[in-house]
């Protein structure tokens, strides 16, 4: 017989599993995870106001109550007793209403008044005890949404896309549709808007593989932000591991934005594109011991969180946002891989790009490459079919792991970045370390079964310039952030062309664009897996800004008319994309050695210099050089293609001229009954227009040629 909750609400004692709220059809289990709580108390919103719950049942620390007639649509949060005392790491504290973990969608956002914080503010915050706010943080804080599982996916299947065949994109869900003009005005920003035809045109047309978003779990704008006017418009700051984040729905109801996001995920695949997601498991939105309780810190901070051991007071802190999850807590590897589990299952992710994931690894003080966590994920039948991207580092002691992750992850490759960089704005000494990642970055990946598809190679991020800011700028200039442009770093390796910032001077854009062309033919013919910043295609500007992450505002949403007018280089990356996408040879599955011959005893990659003659080492020791020829022979594919054909190519000659002076750079002969076109030509005029050349090629100072075989 089911006994009735306060109010006159029917309950029955539920399930402690699945956690979170799982609506059946006919009505809703609710379960929620505390080892610290004395008691768990359930809040309904009602028309009446809060309907109170209390949770009497608990099994292995997991507090349930089964709701019949609850359904999509209801509105909750929990309140939790138990212990104060802080000096111990217990916040406990129940006038603060708390968001489920596990929720699925999120209705409202934070209001920063005091009653959001758990302790009075102001009192005991050197040491002696912390006073409890008393204050109710109902009305300035977020619902969780019951949401109804049931979507109508119809015939949707994930694209699958090789990891060696990948070119990703990168971008902002709500800055990538902001200005569209073909976007109806209500969609522009929105997971909907993202799905619209001309976008996905946009992106069929320059030839991606795999749009990796940034982060769409539901997310909080910091205090301090707000304060100033500004927002975190990056979103690396979670609070809701399974919630799209409602900012970016155009649904009027929150529990439509989930329908909403899955609708995007489904044009996606209709048109073969995969969604990437980039996650943030590392820490969350409610920060050090003086941040606001929302979640996790009030229904058991110490499971949660990572705390000093002699000062449980105080949280460890690897990743420079006041907090760390603890992943050596079961419960907190569980709510991980059950949130990544579910963006496959439920919402057809096609994998997920680790935001700091070396501190999803650390053990104690050390980075352990075979934690728990990446144990679990390769040995679990969801998650171990998805793509899996780290961000190889985290701000922590040893936190700079590049290269040290598991063999069927890939990783961002910083070397990478720095590599190309360095090698085009004139570094010494830069050419047998840019021949390594042109070649895929074996130094790195090859131990361990690794292969070239472990490396994401990239030349710029959403945390840095863009890439015509990187050519157009000597400095950051990030004044608007209102820090006194003291915030980001530094990081330009690239030369201004002799002006900074914008300019009419017909010279210095040509200039610019020359060097925006040599360093997306360095990347998109290097071996491993692209990635391109969105926008870079098209001139994309944050007028120097290099830590835009609180900057909702046109400085940093996608400018549609620069595309328009962009049309000669966007043009431009389009065959550059189109060729690495229809040649095996620019995409190679395995490791190039320089030895491998093919029938004809050539190797399977050659490194030049300007008498179209192999380095010596001398040349490779030589830290003035500044130039450096790759042939790649099209005859040496060992591996078979995709239906166990035996695969050959075209030859490619990659000719990079760094140096101050233009060079008349000898070939070496075309394979037998072909002859070399230049294929793309960086100094010269947009569109490009393929010319056959005999013998040499000139390769103008600050440029790049790429030829091909052609018969």
């Amino acid at each position: 017989m089911a006994a009735p909750a306060p109010g006159g609400q029917e309950r029955w004692p539920g399930l402690p599993s699945p956690l979170g709220a799982r609506y059946d059809g006919a009505g809703t289990n609710f379960s929620v995870f505390s080892s610290m709580a004395s008691a768990v108390t359930l809040c309904i919103d009602t028309t009446e106001g809060e309907e109170r719950v209390p949770l009497e049942e608990v099994h292995a620390h997991r507090w349930h109550v089964y709701l019949p007639g609850v359904g999509p649509g209801t509105r909750y949060g929990y309140r939790v007793e138990g212990p104060w005392e802080p000096d111990h790491g217990c916040w406990c504290n129940p006038a603060k209403l708390l968001m489920d973990p596990y929720a699925t969608a999120v209705d409202g956002a934070v209001d920063w008044y005091p009653a959001v914080f758990a302790y009075r503010r102001g009192t005991g915050l050197d040491g002696a005890p912390v006073e409890i706010d008393e204050g109710d943080s109902a009305p300035y804080v977020p619902r969780s949404v019951v949401t109804s599982p049931y979507f109508d996916w119809g015939n949707d299947r994930a694209p699958m896309v090789p990891m060696h065949e990948t070119v990703l994109y990168e971008l902002h869900v709500k800055g990538f549709t902001r200005t569209h003009p073909q976007v109806p005005e209500a969609l522009r920003g929105t997971y909907a808007g993202l799905a619209h035809p001309a976008v996905i045109e946009h992106l069929l047309g320059l030839g991606v593989t795999s749009v990796e978003l940034q982060p769409v779990h539901q997310f909080v704008h910091d205090a301090h932000l707000v304060e100033k006017g500004l927002s975190n418009y990056w979103g690396y700051n979670s609070i809701g591991y399974f919630a799209p984040h409602n900012g970016y729905g155009s649904a009027d109801r929150p529990e439509d934005v989930v329908g909403e996001f899955k609708q995007m995920v489904r044009a996606f695949h209709d048109a073969g594109l995969e969604v990437v997601l980039d996650v943030v498991y590392n820490h969350t939105a409610e920060g050090n011991h003086l941040g606001p309780m929302l979640s996790f810190k009030g229904f058991d901070n110490l499971a949660y969180y990572r705390v000093m051991d002699d000062e449980p007071r105080y949280y460890r802190d690897y990743t420079g946002t006041g907090n760390t999850l603890n992943m050596r807590n079961p419960f907190v590897l569980q709510l991980l891989m059950d949130s990544l589990r579910y963006w496959v299952t439920e919402m057809h992710v096609d994998g997920f790009r680790f935001d700091l994931a070396a501190t999803l690894a650390r053990d104690l003080h050390e980075v352990d490459r075979l934690s728990a966590f990446f144990d679990l994920i390769q040995q679990d039948p969801v998650t171990s079919r998805v793509k899996l991207i780290a961000e190889p580092w985290d701000v922590g002691e040893g936190g700079y792991q590049v290269g040290n992750f598991p063999p069927y992850w890939s990783e961002w490759n910083g070397r990478y970045r720095d590599a190309v960089r360095d090698f085009w704005r004139g570094a010494p000494g830069q050419v047998p370390e840019l021949s390594t990642r042109l070649a895929g970055s074996s130094d790195l990946y090859a131990n361990d079964a690794g292969r070239p598809a472990a490396s994401i190679n990239f030349v710029t991020a959403h945390d840095g310039f863009t890439l015509w800011d990187l050519v157009s700028y000597e400095h950051k200039h990030n004044e608007a952030n209102g820090e006194d442009n003291r915030d980001g770093t530094d990081d330009n390796r690239s030369s201004n062309c002799g002006v900074e910032g914008p300019t009419d001077d017909e010279e210095v854009l040509r200039c610019r664009t020359t060097r925006v062309r040599n360093l997306l033919t360095t990347l998109l013919l290097s071996q491993g897996v692209p990635m391109l910043l969105a926008g870079d295609e098209a001139r994309r500007t944050q007028q120097g800004n290099n830590n835009a992450y609180c900057q909702d505002s046109e400085l940093t949403w996608l400018d549609w008319a620069r595309v328009e007018e962009s049309a000669d280089l966007l043009d431009e990356v389009r065959r550059l994309v189109a060729l690495r996408r229809g040649h095996p040879v620019l995409h190679r599955r395995h490791w190039l050695t320089g030895s491998a011959p093919d029938r004809d005893g050539q190797p399977d990659v050659a490194w030049i210099g300007e008498d179209g003659k192999a380095l010596e080492q001398v040349d490779w020791d030589d830290p003035e050089r500044r130039r450096l020829g790759m042939v790649l022979n099209g005859d040496a594919i060992t591996e078979p293609g995709p239906r166990g054909e035996e695969l050959a190519d075209d030859w490619f000659v990659v000719l990079l001229n760094a140096g101050g002076d233009d060079v008349d750079w000898a070939l070496p002969p075309p394979p037998s009954g072909t002859r070399w076109e230049v294929a793309a030509d960086s100094a010269g005029p947009l569109p490009h227009e393929p010319r056959e050349v005999d013998g040499s090629v000139a390769v103008v100072a600050g440029s790049s040629v790429v030829l091909r075989s052609t018969s």
